[in-house]
């Protein structure tokens, strides 16, 4: 292989043709020079190309290891997250529910409430009302004794027994008949009716004594009548105190609760909303993350590829120099060449277009091994394709021996 590449590129350090010996000597001044400057410069290409291609991987993999490793915080992030959120939102709507329910039952012991204060209000309507009217009694009675004991004490009897409060004493008399014994409920009703007055006046004292005692006993019974009256008041003022203060609590647990139910709806369809997204991007992050793998393995594959045959290239290229610069080379180029001096060429007629073919074929045989050697099947170096011309050229009419005599010292080379 190196052989024939060293063929190939001296080729295109020999001149096509040659009308003088000025000419051929200004050509061929130092052809291996030529050669070795042109392989070094490809050395430096290739390598140049190498360090490229480095870099480029590097960046390459930088963002490899470090998109990887956000993604994979990113992903464990998720993970984790799944489940929490999951957790929230079958919280959340626990809660909910409960708060439902709760609601509900404030609203039903707020009724309640309410409707215990309807009622005792209703019952306290009745017994002030019953009350009005049994202190109205007591005070009409106790106020019709008050004017009879007043009326007799004055010997005023006989103008009080003909006025109305005397009728209301006596039908007190007749309509309550707890209030004294028969025996002297009896005497008042005499007294009343005025038919025994001469017989019953000097008893007055006696008359006036019960009345007096039927006045304290009424009295009595109307101040103990207002004492319950006055502790229904405060018992029907401290339960609508009470209920008050219930219904209140609860039409604020009730207002708070239902605030709060309508916000937890909201967070409840976020986080449904959250995790959703976030699995959507878990999902996409772990395909992304596979494919990203697949394809920075790939680069590396590559990559080293690309590097052992850059390798093999230059160690090619360092082979083919070191030939050149050797001195068996040089020697044997000195004799195959013309010298700078020459002012003749000597006419290589014979053969001559059989020993170009067996050159172009042996160069379009280094064109096939080298596209092959890269990668790059029956695609060369543009170099070679270039270098392939050279015997073409050297098959014109007016080719000169030195093209006959290098084109014969190549193919004895390869």
């Amino acid at each position: 292989m190196m052989r024939i590449a060293l063929v190939a590129l001296l080729l295109a350090a020999v001149p096509a043709h040659g009308d003088s010996a000025v000419e051929v000597s200004e050509a061929t001044a130092n052809p291996i020079r030529k050669v070795v400057n042109m392989l070094q410069a490809m050395q430096k290409k290739v390598t140049a190309e190498g360090e490229k291609e480095k870099e480029l991987y590097e960046k390459f993999m930088c963002y490899c290891k470090n998109a990887g490793g956000t993604l994979g915080g990113s992903i464990s992030a998720a993970e984790s997250k799944v489940p929490q959120v999951s957790s929230d939102i079958s919280e959340g709507e626990a809660q909910l529910v409960q708060l439902k329910e709760d609601i509900k039952k404030h609203q039903t012991d707020r009724a309640s409430a309410k409707g215990a204060m309807a009622e005792a209000t209703a019952v306290r309507e009745k017994d002030a009302a019953e009350f009005a009217k049994e202190k109205a009694e007591y005070d009409a009675n106790i106020n019709s004794m008050a004017s009879a004991i007043t009326a007799i004490e004055k010997g005023m009897s006989g103008a009080f027994l003909q006025t109305t409060t005397a009728k209301q004493l006596q039908k007190l008399m007749m309509d309550k008949p707890d209030l004294v014994t028969d025996f002297d409920r009896e005497s008042v009703l005499s007294f009343l009716s005025g038919s025994q007055e001469n017989e019953y006046a000097p008893k007055s004292g006696e008359i006036t004594g019960i009345l007096k005692e039927m006045k304290d006993t009424m009295s009595k019974a109307l101040a103990e009548s207002e004492a319950q009256e006055n502790d229904s008041i405060k018992s029907y003022d401290e339960l609508m105190a009470a209920k008050t203060k219930e219904v209140n609590a609860l039409t604020k647990s009730i207002e708070s609760k239902t605030k709060r139910v309508g916000e937890l709806a909201v967070e409840i369809v976020q986080m449904k909303q959250d995790l959703s997204d976030t699995q959507r991007a878990l999902e996409e992050d772990k395909k992304f993350l596979q494919d990203m793998d697949k394809n920075c393995a790939q680069k590396t594959s590559e990559f080293e590829e690309n590097m052992k045959l850059r390798g093999q290239e230059l160690v090619a290229l360092a082979d083919t120099i070191k030939v050149l610069n050797d001195d068996d080379a040089l020697e044997l180029f000195k004799k195959t060449l013309p010298s700078a001096g020459s002012s003749s060429f000597v006419q290589v007629e014979t053969g001559k277009n059989a020993q170009l073919q067996k050159a172009l074929t042996s160069i379009r045989s280094a064109q096939q091994h080298e596209g092959s050697a890269f990668g790059r099947p029956g695609h060369g170096r543009p170099g070679l394709d270039f270098i392939a011309m050279a015997p073409i050229s050297c098959s014109d009419a007016r080719s000169t021996a030195s093209c006959s005599s290098v084109m014969a010292s190549m193919v004895s080379l390869s």
